[in-house]
């Protein structure tokens, strides 16, 4: 059974986009059959993939809005070997937000979605906004986990608060199954005392949810959406790319390990 991962965070500027895209590419480079969704008008994602957002045919706002198939839309991203799936995104998807609130089934529409296309893959990554609006909810609706990234520093702990209500409120609303499926600390500086402090916090509260994986401040982590590359293609021996990998292994194990205890 597909497992859909929404990566949420009220807070900008976490590395969700970074997370949603390593993670995809390194779990694809571990010959798993995945599906990125880019639901972020930003269209980040999609350009950190290597796809010109500007040049798309159709996007996620025309699967949100209108019933062409999903196949139309999707573009394969082929490094690193054997490739992934991508659902691109750009400015367009501003307007999915305003078409969704007259459908009568506004919140379920991304689950539809999926639910087309749901047995091609393993996992799927939905890269959600920095915000709560009709796109996040449709993520959360959809998917069974949420993995949270969360940079290690005083507000994000505020930040964290929000959406774990809002976690709450779709699951007792809209998807009981929905789950936290880890929290994961980036742009890391062991360095730094306040973020050993809040990482201590974050393990005393959330214990086993949060993810033994670390991702650190690393340069070239930062470079590499700008080639357009995850990076595991950009530069696979940095500490970023071993990071994403070591995270991708974790998700999986949690996954093995929810499965056989089912």
């Amino acid at each position: 059974m597909v497992n859909i991962i929404a990566i949420a965070n009220q807070k900008g500027g976490v590395g969700k986009t970074t997370t949603a895209v390593n993670l995809a590419a390194s779990l694809a480079s571990m010959k798993h059959r995945v599906l990125l969704v880019d639901l972020d008008p930003q269209g980040n994602a999609t350009m950190g993939c290597g796809i010109d957002k500007h040049a798309l045919d159709y996007t996620t706002c025309d699967l949100l809005l209108t019933d062409i198939p999903v196949a139309d839309c999707l573009q394969r991203v082929t490094d690193p070997s054997p490739g992934f799936d991508l659902l691109p995104s750009n400015a367009d998807l501003t307007a999915a937000e305003i078409g969704l609130i007259d459908s009568a089934d506004r919140e379920r529409r991304l689950t539809k979605v999926l639910a087309s296309v749901a047995a091609a893959y393993e996992l799927v990554i939905i890269d959600c906004p920095p915000s709560l609006n009709m796109l996040t909810v449709n993520a959360l609706v959809a998917a069974q986990g949420v993995l949270i990234p969360i940079q290690c520093e005083y507000y994000a702990l505020e930040g964290l608060s929000s959406l774990l209500d809002t976690i709450e409120q779709i699951r007792a609303n809209r998807n009981e199954s929905l789950r936290i499926e880890g929290i994961l600390r980036t742009m890391h500086d062991p360095r730094n005392n306040l973020a050993n402090q809040v990482s201590t916090q974050l393990i005393t509260h959330f214990k086993d949810q949060v993810y033994r994986t670390i991702i650190p401040r690393n340069v070239r982590l930062a470079e590499a959406p700008s080639h357009g590359q995850p990076a595991l293609i950009y530069d696979p021996l940095s500490k970023g790319a071993v990071s994403y990998l070591a995270l991708a292994s974790e998700v999986v194990r949690r996954q093995d390990k929810r499965l056989h205890a089912a």
